[in-house]
């Protein structure tokens, strides 16, 4: 976008991330989906939306579904138990072991959250 246009109308930029798009749309519709979920009635659920990606500052825990097993691996034993408060420990070390391996930016930042909430 022209420089120009974005001093004179106060137009805020949003970085979607660290790499470049072939054209402006690819990155309005990631805006728009974004945005448009968070209205009341777009998701299904709302408390899901406390337990996504980024809500805590972690990466979301990893997901399965059917079958139980496929090519050889099977869905952890734990979240078939139906004990709720074990399945959702898992699920929080679980984002937090991904977010440490894939995102160490946002686990050293969690790590300071986390530190400062204490103090």
């Amino acid at each position: 976008m022209d420089e120009r246009v974005l001093e004179t109308r106060g137009i805020e930029e949003i970085s979607l991330g660290d790499y470049v798009l072939s054209g402006g749309e690819p990155a309005a519709m990631v805006l728009i989906d974004a945005c448009v979920r968070l209205l009341p009635g777009v998701v299904g659920d709302a408390a899901v939306l406390e337990e996504e990606s980024f809500e805590g500052g972690l990466l979301e825990y990893p997901h399965y579904t059917r079958p139980q097993a496929w090519a050889g691996i099977e869905v952890p034993e734990i979240l078939l138990s139906g004990h709720h408060e074990n399945i959702r420990a898992w699920r929080r070390e679980m984002a937090e072991k991904t977010t440490r391996e894939r995102r160490p930016d946002l686990w050293e930042t969690h790590l300071r959250q986390r530190q400062s909430k204490r103090e």
